[in-house]
């Protein structure tokens, strides 16, 4: 019974954990491909040499912080909009899921769904329960990964988001 129970503590906690190495800053960024709530398939590739990246992971449409952070950015977009810089809230959510959601909390920015999880994995934002963990990536235009904020306030999301990229020059 006890070697059942390590077992199954070592798949469940243990294992997922020596999966993939953590990001930090100065990694270059996981290329991704995903589908946006504007109908377009979107790659951190695309951007390279031409744009900074913001990929802002949420954790479920509709749910209480996923949405005070995704109105903070529709509301606040003019604080964002000044930077030489692409800025998307993804989430592992199905796209027509993520569509409504955009619609209701007036989002006028694209967001992307990862229903594989294959991009949230390599960003290594999944969690245990399967959906994504509120993290977000600063990455230059160069591919690079220049800041990585783990302790995002929903709140306050856009105002903190523009202070980042500004600080980390995304100038126009």
């Amino acid at each position: 019974m006890r070697r059942l129970f390590l077992s199954i503590l070592l798949t469940l906690f243990i294992v997922p954990l020596t999966i993939a190495a953590e990001l930090k800053v100065g990694d270059m960024a996981p290329d991704f491909k995903l589908q946006g709530t504007d109908g377009n398939i979107y790659t951190l590739s695309q951007f390279k040499g031409k744009k900074a990246v913001v990929l802002a992971w949420f954790p479920r449409a509709y749910t209480y912080g996923c949405t005070i952070e995704c109105k903070s950015l529709a509301e606040n977009g003019h604080l964002l909009r000044k930077f030489n810089a692409q800025y998307f809230m993804a989430s592992v959510d199905p796209i027509d899921k993520n569509r409504g959601f955009a619609a209701e909390t007036k989002a006028d920015f694209p967001l992307l769904s990862d229903p594989t999880k294959e991009a949230a994995e390599a960003y290594g934002v999944k969690h245990l329960l399967g959906f994504a963990k509120r993290h977000t990536f600063y990455i230059d235009k160069n591919g690079k990964i220049a800041k990585i904020d783990r302790d995002v306030e929903p709140k306050t999301s856009a105002e903190d988001m523009a202070k980042n990229m500004e600080a980390l020059g995304f100038k126009e």
